[in-house]
């Protein structure tokens, strides 16, 4: 679920990868015939316990990529991958299971914490065993090692064999503004777990854990609980994988407190140097243990692909992604439900595509070829649609760029849209351009600390150079105003979110799901029939890896 803001651009921005000097063709388009039946029988198919929560590799993904395959033929798409309808993804399952506690030890220190309700842990290596002892435990504070900005938490330190012990976000994120070493209260990908698991593996350390806290993570103890726990998808690791810890895992709060003040120090002021830039790292005097055992499975996912073949330049692409995979199975709430249903994560962007693909092809297929691309694995880190960036279909020099859909709430028509990565790209135009003929504006952003650009599946296309949207439903409610968007908003996140009860109900009010399908309908009409190649803004990072790619295409960008 999204919440961002977008800054709506003004005018017409020079047409990118060769177009010089040219303004970007932003043809109109009009409302589509979207079914508000589609949506809602897709999403309530997916969503039931019959689906066990779509985890990869189980009976709810056959059942997903069967009943999406039979839906995009219907739709009167043509198979996207070589005349198959699925791409497949290799993953390695890995169960943790017989947990010891969490051992912590020093002079006159013996403490333990037990898994789930106080710390959870999960290894990236295929091993059948995994075991931390009596390693030495360092606070490195928020993790970072950004030579670009100045910063390196880990500077004159080896944590070789040692366990990291890490603040969630980047040191900036409750500024008020957008001003700040790491862009202020927007987070930068140097704030995500992913980021940190990955620094902390490149350092050689042992263990990495995050202390966990609700607003910089933006999320409760709970989701992390339901989401560490159980079957862990991860890419197959193969030759001259990437170092990586023995153990990742996160610690709760006050367990984090209860241990550093065990080393005689106190969180919130080991918080407060953390801040600031020169920040040293602070040995803790303590060791950790802690071990279990894993089950491996290894097996193929799958991404679900279809294609609308253009009429004038098929060989030219717009893509449109959702993730079709949920939690699976997750720890049971007191009614003993312990199905994660995903209703609204992500069952609704996978209707979407289905809903949107008729829509086009009642309407007729446009200039360039439309691709729905429904990716496998986003719950366990974007892995589908990395492997898809990775080994492209359609090669990504040829992809004009697309529109990620992640999470519909049912909060009824807003007068807003917000849009994770505002100012990014030259989509933006084509996004201004939508909301102007849906008569919708756009509103600041409430949360940039949450960090939603790095947690959705267009990130491994932006890491790749190709410009992606990824809109969400505003929520400045016809009926209700913000207060009332915002209210359900915080609902849905602390109730449903990565839970059982994400279910699908039948009282559902989807006007305001329709209107912002109808947006979506326009942005892919629109980037479909023109003739331009938006690129990512002056000074963005992704935009080297568009450019780089440009340069060596003889066709599309």
């Amino acid at each position: 679920m999204i919440r961002h803001a977008i800054l709506a651009a003004a005018g017409l921005a020079l047409a990118a990868c060769g177009t010089g000097n040219d303004a970007l063709d932003i043809p109109e388009a009009n409302a589509g015939e979207i079914s508000e039946e589609t949506m809602k029988h897709v999403t309530r198919t997916l969503s039931s316990d019959e689906f066990e929560g779509r985890m990869p590799g189980t009976k709810g993904e056959e059942l997903t990529v069967a009943l999406l395959t039979e839906r995009f033929e219907a739709a009167g798409l043509e198979p996207g991958n070589n005349g198959s309808w699925v791409q497949e993804v290799p993953l390695v399952e890995i169960t943790g299971r017989d947990y010891s506690q969490l051992a912590i030890t020093g002079e006159n220190v013996n403490l333990e914490f037990d898994v789930l309700s106080e710390w959870v842990g999960v290894t990236y290596r295929e091993e059948a065993a995994t075991s931390v002892e009596d390693s030495e435990m360092v606070f490195v504070g928020y993790g970072i090692n950004a030579p670009e900005r100045g910063w390196n938490d880990y500077e004159g330190l080896d944590v070789a064999g040692k366990t990291v012990v890490i603040l969630v976000n980047d040191p900036d994120y409750q500024t008020e503004g957008l001003e700040g070493p790491f862009n202020g209260r927007a987070m930068t990908y140097y704030g995500r777990w992913t980021y940190k698991y990955e620094e902390a593996g490149r350092q050689g350390a042992a263990a990495a854990l995050i202390v966990h806290d609700t607003e910089p993570a933006s999320y409760p103890w709970g989701v992390v609980e339901g989401g560490w726990s159980g079957p862990q998808g991860y890419p197959q690791r193969g030759e001259n994988a990437p170092p990586m810890t023995s153990i990742n895992g996160w610690l709760q709060k006050e367990v984090a407190r209860e241990i550093l003040a065990a080393a005689g120090h106190d969180l919130d002021e080991l918080s407060a140097l953390a801040k600031t830039q020169g920040f040293k790292p602070v040995p803790l005097g303590l060791k950790a243990s802690a071990s279990f055992e894993n089950d491996i499975r290894e097996f193929a996912s799958q991404n679900v692909i279809g294609i609308l073949r253009g009429t004038d330049a098929p060989e030219e692409y717009v893509i449109h992604t959702a993730h079709w995979d949920h939690m699976g199975r997750c720890p049971a709430t007191p009614d003993g439900d312990d199905i994660c249903n995903g209703a609204v994560d992500n069952a609704t962007g996978t209707a979407a595509l289905v809903a949107l693909a008729e829509a086009h092809n009642k309407a007729g297929a446009p200039k360039r070829s439309l691709v729905f691309l429904a990716v496998t694995a986003e719950e366990q880190g974007l892995l589908g649609a990395y492997y898809y960036a990775a080994n492209p279909v359609f090669p990504l020099a040829q992809t004009v760029g697309g529109i990620n859909m992640d999470a519909f709430l049912m909060a009824g028509p807003a007068r807003d849209v917000v849009v994770v990565g505002p100012g990014k790209s030259q989509l933006d135009q084509f996004l201004e351009a939508a909301l102007v003929a849906d008569g919708r504006v756009a509103t600041p952003n409430p949360n940039p600390e949450a960090g939603y650009y790095y947690r959705s599946d267009h990130f491994a296309f932006a890491k790749q150079g190709v410009p992606m949207l990824y809109a969400d439903g505003g929520e400045d409610l016809i009926e209700g105003g913000k207060e009332a968007g915002a209210a359900i908003a915080a609902d849905y996140r602390e109730n449903r979110y990565h839970g059982p009860k994400d279910e699908y109900d039948e009282n559902w009010d989807w006007s305001g799901v329709m209107a912002d399908m109808q947006l979506y309908y326009r942005l892919g009409r629109m980037l479909g029939n023109s003739s331009s190649w938006p690129n990512w803004n002056e000074g963005d990072e992704f935009k080297a890896a568009r450019d780089a790619d440009c340069a060596a295409s003889e066709a599309g960008c």
